[in-house]
């Protein structure tokens, strides 16, 4: 806390956005439990089902890194949910798992505050025109590419698993701000894809690993905000049961999370889940046809 503190009090750029980021979190909040407890007779099945989908898709993403919001929105596609609504409920629930996860690597040094600033703006900026632009599609237009966009994340999942780690990472590289506007984008659009396009970039172009995933989490608390505050203006199926069972089961899942993590080769499980995003996405595909 004392060196959040004093980078605060030397570098202005952090203290201002902090500041805004508490108050559009706050004002997010308030505004979702407004709109959802007009209708909290709370359907217990439905509750359960996403309850269900949480702790699967942060099982995923705990014992992996990324892929929480990729699994979850594929999931939830192919059982009907719109492509804005879905990932609109993805990225409320990402809010709250995606702040503790920045605080957690924030707390253990894993945070690179430099490449964090060259990611921050354009990954939130990408992020509220990808939500805005899902907002106003047809969602019958929309399911089709988006269940294409599904299948290239599970192939370039698939892919990381023989990919080898460049020896050196060049943070001042251009790159890094077209890649966080392209992962925020893509992460709103898709409801899920900040952690396969980022992270696993920082990682492939050969940043260590502590600071590759802790620092893009770090950042993806900020982009979800983006896009959840993003889609509250545009979409209006907003339901506490399915964004609650969400972060309920994301919560339950951790300690599973990492006892997978412990017992299974990373490897492995990226086949798995990339051969799950995969087949989810042609059934999704072939639903909208």
């Amino acid at each position: 806390m004392e060196k959040l503190i004093i980078r605060l009090r030397t570098e202005p750029f952090w203290s201002m956005f902090f500041a805004f980021a508490g108050v559009m979190f706050v004002l997010l909040v308030t505004q979702t439990l407004t709109e959802s407890i007009k209708s909290w007779e709370i359907d217990m099945e439905m509750f359960l089902w996403f309850l269900l989908v949480g702790f699967i898709a942060q099982s995923i993403d705990g014992a992996l890194g990324m892929a929480y919001g990729v699994s979850s929105n594929s999931i939830l596609l192919g059982i009907g949910i719109p492509p804005a609504t879905a990932s609109a409920w993805v990225h409320f629930a990402q809010v709250f798992t995606s702040l503790a996860s920045g605080i957690s690597h924030w707390k253990m040094g894993n945070v690179d505050w430099k490449l964090a600033k060259k990611l921050l703006i354009p990954g939130v900026l990408g992020s509220i025109i990808g939500a805005y632009i899902l907002s106003s599609l047809d969602p019958d237009l929309v399911k089709p590419v988006i269940a294409v966009y599904l299948f290239v994340m599970g192939i370039v999942i698939l892919r990381k698993v023989k990919k080898k780690q460049v020896p050196k990472f060049d943070r001042e590289s251009k790159s890094i701000p077209v890649l966080a506007s392209a992962g925020g984008f893509a992460d709103a659009v898709g409801g899920g894809g900040w952690g396969p396009i980022v992270n696993s970039t920082l990682l492939s172009k050969g940043k260590i690993a502590r600071y590759a995933i802790g620092t893009g989490n770090f950042v993806e608390f900020f982009v979800s905000l983006a896009s959840a505050s993003t889609f509250l203006f545009f979409v209006k199926e907003l339901s506490l049961a399915p964004v609650l069972g969400l972060i309920l089961g994301g919560i339950v899942a951790a300690p599973f999370a990492a006892y997978i993590c412990r017992l299974i080769k990373p490897k492995y499980l990226m086949i798995a889940v990339g051969i799950l995003i995969i087949f989810l996405s042609i059934r999704t595909f072939y639903l909208a046809l």
